[in-house]
């Protein structure tokens, strides 16, 4: 059972002009995005038997390397919409695999803290996670695979997020 529809590759002839359907051809946004879709799902699909996905995999790790840190700073660090983050911590918390507690520096503040069940989550997913590296590198190229994560990082920390729009 698929986890996800396949992407689809084929874009509707619908009415475009020849140069705008090129154009959108060339859009970094949607070829990232779509790469980012179907990556998703490869890790997802090796991740499956732990019961994470890939995006609470990512949680889970950061809150083991950097410890207890608040919703906004977990969102910054990830690179991800703090309600996105909201909805994919949910079930997480549910499972009990983190909880949310007062900060100790501002009660005001919240912070997420990785529980014992979620780092033994955490080192049940690290197989998978590992065939999954291995599997993407044997297949892409090992080469291609670094170069692609130090130009993703490098993207990753660009300039762009803070970037306004020519009026």
């Amino acid at each position: 059972m698929r986890a996800y529809a396949p992407i689809v590759k084929f874009l509707g002839r619908a009415a475009m002009t020849s140069e705008a359907d090129g154009q959108l051809c060339e859009c970094n946004c949607l070829a990232l995005r779509q790469a980012a879709r179907h990556l998703t799902q490869f890790y997802d699909r090796f991740l499956a038997s732990t019961g994470l996905r890939t995006t609470q995999l990512s949680i889970l790790t950061k809150l083991h390397r950097s410890g207890p840190m608040t919703i906004n700073a977990l969102a910054r660090e990830l690179v991800m919409d703090r309600t996105t983050l909201g909805r994919t911590m949910l079930p997480l918390q549910r499972e009990g695999l983190i909880v949310i507690e007062d900060s100790v520096v501002d009660r005001r503040s919240k912070e997420l803290h990785l529980t014992r069940k979620g780092g033994e989550r955490l080192r049940g997913a690290f197989r998978p996670w590992r065939e999954a590296q291995t599997e993407f590198t044997r297949i892409f190229g090992e080469e291609r695979a670094a170069k692609l994560r130090k130009e993703l990082r490098a993207l990753a920390s660009s300039e762009l997020a803070t970037g306004k729009p020519p009026r």
